[in-house]
């Protein structure tokens, strides 16, 4: 089994970003340092360290859905010691870690979990998973700028994918919008409201695919319904 797979169905992290943690000189498989991609490990065997901790393959698969608050970071580690969504899970004894991203200035729906195929299959660009956002910006849209971010917009040198957006309710000096978009860049949504001129005031993520917030009350989580992982897993 390639190193990287491994590492994914051992819940480090999702298959791409394991390969840039073995990239980063961070992995030992038998007591080598490994930084290149490639290498294959016979699981049970072979002892792959990552950070200097022994991983083994989870066999308890955990799906979380988690009402991110505004001011917390979807990574596991930060280096300015700000507060993470894994510390708003506890209960947990399996080691799991967020799905893609939701910027720190955002709140909303992030799902958690331990399965390493799962997360490749939600992150993917190729799969277009839908995300749906709600977003307050400053100022109405006209229909030409609705437009512009249907089609697609140039933002860090990138044309952005074919998106959905509508207006929800409007007042003289701002708007609510609902969004919905398959790509996961960073402050992707941010950044596509401002190339139409309407910054974003207060943003959040709502639904996932079929998989809605609902009424999970922000900062609380809970374990997904077996037909939603199912529905997932057919994604």
């Amino acid at each position: 089994m390639r190193l990287q797979k491994y590492m994914a169905l051992c819940g480090i992290a999702s298959r791409r970003k394991s390969e840039e943690i073995i990239l980063e000189g961070r992995v030992k498989v038998n007591g080598k340092v490994i930084n290149e991609l490639g290498v294959k490990i016979e699981p049970g065997r072979d002892i792959v360290i990552v950070d200097g901790k022994n991983i083994k393959m989870e066999e308890k698969k955990v799906y979380i859905m988690l009402n991110k608050p505004i001011g917390y970071v979807t990574t596991v580690k930060d280096e300015f010691n700000r507060n993470k969504v894994i510390d708003l899970i506890d209960g947990v004894e399996e080691r799991i870690y967020p799905v893609g991203r939701l910027d720190y200035d955002t709140s909303g729906l992030l799902l958690l979990t331990n399965d390493g195929e799962m997360t490749y299959k939600l992150t993917h660009p190729s799969n277009e998973v839908k995300k749906t956002y709600i977003g307050k910006v400053r100022g109405v849209p006209t229909e030409a700028e609705l437009e512009k971010f249907r089609n697609g917009l140039k933002i860090d040198n990138y044309i952005t994918a074919k998106a959905e957006i509508k207006i929800l309710k409007k007042s003289k000096d701002c708007s609510l919008l609902v969004m919905e978009i398959h790509e996961g860049r960073n402050r992707q949504i941010r950044k596509m409201c401002a190339a139409i001129n309407h910054p974003i005031i207060k943003l959040k993520r709502v639904a996932v695919g079929k998989l809605k917030l609902g009424d999970l009350k922000l900062g609380d989580w809970r374990y997904l319904k077996n037909k939603e992982v199912e529905y997932l897993k057919k994604l």
